[in-house]
């Protein structure tokens, strides 16, 4: 309990440090990695049974090959492909947001240097570092998330392109 408000205590340090938008930036991260983890869900748990059932309806056609039965082929493949990209955009553009989010840290923190250059003067280089580094650590955060959302997202892409092309060779065209 006591590692737990350990943790805690830093995290609010960190983000008393690099100011509230270091909030947007979490929340983003939030959003991003639950999505990244339902995306994963459905293409390592879901798709597989929406396959196989996909390939029983298209065995148990009797037509397979006529310009209807192709059209309803293409039809099947192209609702499993819309489902397997789903929410895949929002993971891209959570993933691009993230650094412009951590950029609107730099950009009020630098706001909060040139405040205090104004009221204070350049003689207090406390009062500037705290503005300073209230300017990079939410640029340095929103780097950070992005990293790892744009890996992870790329290899579902990647995943969901090979559970893509598995259907559609399971489901013979004569």
């Amino acid at each position: 309990m006591n590692s737990l408000i350990g943790l805690w205590e830093s995290v609010r340090e960190f983000i008393a440090t690099g100011g509230d938008v270091l909030y947007f930036v979490a929340a983003a991260l939030f959003l991003m990695w639950v999505l990244m983890i339902e995306r994963y869900w459905y293409i390592t748990a879901v798709f597989p049974k929406v396959k196989k059932d996909i390939i029983t309806r298209w065995d148990a056609r009797s037509d397979t090959t006529s310009w209807y039965a192709h059209r309803i082929r293409e039809a099947w493949i192209s609702e499993a492909s819309d489902n397997l990209d789903a929410r895949m955009l929002i993971i891209r553009t959570l993933v691009a947001m993230c650094p412009l989010i951590g950029l609107l840290g730099t950009v009020t923190g630098m706001i909060s240097v040139f405040e205090t250059m104004a009221t204070q003067g350049t003689s207090n280089a406390r009062l500037m570092a705290s503005g300073i580094s209230m300017a990079t650590i939410p640029t340095m955060a929103g780097m950070v998330a992005a990293l790892s959302g744009l890996f992870i997202s790329s290899r579902l892409e990647a995943k969901a392109k090979l559970a893509r092309e598995g259907l559609v060779d399971s489901l013979p065209h004569h």
